[in-house]
């Protein structure tokens, strides 16, 4: 017989060994979860170029002119026309439905106008509401109605423009991903975002297991008594294990994706190092502070859960609020984040992450001592030397029926702290801590770098309209390019515009001079804001000089404008006009908020209310019942209060958004009291469901289009009620649609609703079944 090893590291780590490989849950959460969010966002990012966003034409002219440019329209690889033969009104109900996202209106006489050369406008309207979509819609809405318009216009005679002057144009080169590709942006940040929660949590399972169901007291045993052993050796196999997936993870994106890795790899595995230890530490220290492994859990989903938010990838830390700046720096992931974007997206020098790293390196040492010094405590007040409580089976023997089941739900989530923290305190938190990184909305005075090879009059008027652009700030004068670029790589600009020598003589001679905008697309919405900004500020100054050179009577201006563009191209946002960020990004997020917890707490609480005896119809009903009046006020927080505070757009009328709204709260409860009967204890329906957020709010087909999206991927998320509730509950909510405009969504809830019901039913049937067996 082997001799058991003497108590120290190893034998903590061997005892940790045999739990993490003979504990299901604690398998599926380490190696499942992962590879699950693996497979699902690479199948949702795996179409990397956006194509075939609907569009409505609105075609009142009906002439070769107009069809020829609604043809020009349809042949662009980023629109598909879903509807040519409707009116203004048939396009919004098109576009407010989500049967297209954009229209195009042709004006009567479009084809008279153009021969007589009166610039006809042709508006295209997009739906900003949902801002991937729309920010591509309006692209190749630009692109397609100026060259089709061009095409279109009849040869125009020859004529003098005496005293014209020329033009500016601002020309846009990424520097970082060219392509501008969404996917290998948002795989490369996501993963790692995913592996954090994964983490976090499963230190405090491991940890909290020893509070709930293991022995804590052998657990200090087995380390000679010695707390800082103790902790360290139950986490080391933890760390080895995501050490292992940290790994895999950049050879999966490089090797099969084909996304490049162009930085330091050392300084990248030691970074992941610190990462790991550093949310390894704070999912223990979490459990050490409560000891009680459902709350724990909570709270380290409420700490990692959205920190994707305020680690400054979607919306960017220089645009936050000052909570927001100050909570996102004690989050490791921030300053991971800024590593791994600066080495594998750009190359940048080593010492450029230097700052970064040292905050990540200190954070670890903060978290990885508070944790080892809470163990510490605990050890001196003699905490592991008292008895741990076994975990005993509550007994609940509530009345029978519907509304015995309604009332012991009710007095569970009462009396319960985990189930009271998750239904009642999480979504109040939630809704004020969620939207915080993104209450700004927009960029403003985004840094840039100017490099005036000019230097005249026209090239310094050009700078001091980018610099009182409310986008943009001058930052850096560069003498340069290669100096303009080394202070974007220091993130003291996130742009570069060059002024070529011999602009201003090119204007005076009546030629277009081209501008050209360096942007960093390392972040996607930055480089968007600043190229915009810039185009914008370019655009006015274009304005001005071709007014400044014409006649008085203004037909120089209108000759000029002619020229460059036969008919006049107007791009219209509708819904959330301005493009603000948390008008996009907050109702879609608190759908998902508002399933997540609810379906956490629905499974939390079934498998105590299936040892209460009642019947599996009555009781699945009842509970359901139950939590439905448990969010009503939830609901109103998310749905009509916060969106006011916030200043979203709220155009729908409260009747059928609380109708739609309904289904979706009882679907959510029989989804959670399904998946809650086939898990013996409550806390691990919790780990499953938390770490797998993330995932589904990309299925969603909301921060990524659903035109982008393989079917099995979209038919994944359909089996969530958060797929068709947020779809339905934005448009009615935010764009004003009526339930019967997303009557496709209101019938999903239904079907989901009625099928999880019977699911629920089923399952506790059979629970109830087995316990009567094992009873006997």
């Amino acid at each position: 017989m082997r001799p058991a090893s003497k108590p120290g590291f190893w034998r903590v780590a061997q005892r940790e060994c045999r739990w993490l490989f003979g504990d299901r849950v604690a398998l599926i959460l380490i190696f499942g979860v992962p590879l699950f969010a693996f497979v699902v966002l690479t199948t949702v990012f795996s179409h990397p170029v956006i194509r075939g966003l609907g569009v409505t034409v609105v075609d009142e002219d009906n002439s070769d002119a107009s069809r020829a440019l609604v043809e020009y329209v349809a042949a662009s690889p980023s629109l598909a026309i879903v509807n040519r033969s409707g009116t203004l009104s048939t396009a919004v109900q098109d576009i407010r439905s989500g049967k297209a996202i954009s229209a195009i209106h042709i004006p009567p006489d479009f084809e008279r106008d153009l021969k007589a050369q009166r610039r006809p406008q042709v508006v295209g309207f997009y739906n900003q509401q949902f801002l991937t979509a729309a920010g591509i819609a309006s692209s190749g809405l630009s692109d397609a109605l100026s060259a089709a318009a061009a095409v279109a216009a009849p040869a125009k005679r020859a004529a003098p423009a005496p005293a014209s002057m020329g033009t500016l144009a601002a020309e846009t080169i990424a520097l970082v991903n060219p392509q501008k590709n969404y996917a290998q942006f948002l795989l490369r940040a996501l993963l790692p975002t995913i592996i954090h929660v994964v983490i976090t949590l499963a230190a405090g399972y491991s940890v909290g297991s020893e509070f709930r169901r293991r022995d804590a007291r052998a657990w200090l045993e087995s380390a000679g008594g010695d707390p800082v052993i103790a902790l360290v050796g139950k986490l080391a196999p933890l760390f080895g294990i995501f050490f292992l997936i940290m790994l895999a993870e950049p050879l999966f994106l490089e090797g099969v994706l084909q996304i490049p890795f162009k930085g330091d790899l050392p300084l990248m595995v030691a970074a992941g190092s610190l990462l790991i230890i550093a949310y390894l530490s704070v999912g223990a220290l979490l459990q050490l502070l409560v000891r009680d492994l459902p709350t724990g859990l909570g709270l380290a989903g409420l700490f990692a859960s959205p920190a994707f938010g305020y680690a400054g990838v979607g919306f960017p830390t220089v645009g936050m609020n000052a909570f927001a700046q100050v909570w996102s720096a004690i989050l490791p992931l921030r300053w991971y984040m800024a590593v791994l974007l600066g080495q594998a997206a750009r190359g940048l020098p080593v010492s450029e992450a230097a700052v970064p790293f040292a905050a990540l390196a200190g954070l670890t040492i903060l978290f990885a001592g508070l944790a080892l010094l809470r163990m510490a405590s605990l050890k001196r007040r003699g905490w592991f030397e008292m008895a741990q409580p076994a975990e005993q089976p509550e007994i609940d023997r509530s009345p029978r029926g519907i509304g015995g089941a309604f009332m012991a739900e009710w007095r569970r989530v009462l009396e319960t702290r985990s189930a009271f923290s998750v239904l009642f305190l999480a979504p109040l938190v939630y809704g004020i801590y969620y939207p915080q990184p993104y209450l700004n909305q927009i960029l403003r005075k985004l840094p840039i770098a100017v490099v005036d090879n000019d230097l005249s009059d026209l090239s310094r008027r050009m700078v001091e309209t980018l610099d009182a652009s409310g986008a943009l700030s001058v930052a850096v004068r560069a003498r340069t390019l290669a100096e303009a670029r080394t202070e974007i790589d220091r993130g003291k600009a996130f742009a570069a515009v060059e002024i070529p020598a011999g602009t201003e003589r090119d204007v005076l001679k009546g030629i277009t001079a081209h501008i050209p905008v360096y942007a960093d697309a390392t972040y996607l919405f930055i480089f968007r804001s600043t190229a915009s900004g810039v185009a914008t500020a370019v655009g006015a100054l274009t304005s001005e000089l071709v007014s400044r050179g014409a006649r008085s009577d203004g037909s120089l201006v209108k000759a000029k404008l002619a020229s460059q563009s036969p008919a006049d191209v107007l791009l219209q946002p509708i819904f959330n006009p301005v493009g603000g960020y948390a008008s996009y990004v907050v109702p879609a997020a608190f759908v998902l908020i508002l399933q997540q917890t609810l379906l956490i707490g629905a499974a939390m609480l079934t498998g105590t209310a299936l040892a209460s005896g009642s019947g599996a119809f009555a009781g699945v009903l009842g509970r359901g019942v139950a939590h439905l009046t448990l969010y009503l006020p939830a609901l109103a927080l998310y749905l009509v209060v916060l969106p006011r505070i916030y200043g979203f757009s709220t155009l729908g009328h409260l009747p059928q958004i609380f109708a739609l709204a309904t289904v979706f709260l009882l679907a959510t409860s029989f989804m959670g009291q399904a998946i809650g009967a086939w898990f013996t204890r409550p806390e691990n329906a919790t780990l499953l469901l938390l770490a797998t957020s993330l995932p589904q709010f990309f299925t969603a087909g909301f921060a990524w289009p659903r035109e982008a999206i393989p079917e099995a991927a979209t038919a994944l998320g359909r089996l969530f009620p958060a797929d068709s509730a947020i779809d339905g509950l934005v448009r009615i909510n935010q764009l004003g649609a009526s339930i019967w405009e997303v009557a496709h969504d209101w019938l999903g809830l239904w079907c989901l609703a009625l099928g999880y019901f019977a699911l629920a039913v089923i399952s506790a049937f059979a629970v109830r079944k087995g316990q009567r067996h094992g009873q006997s």
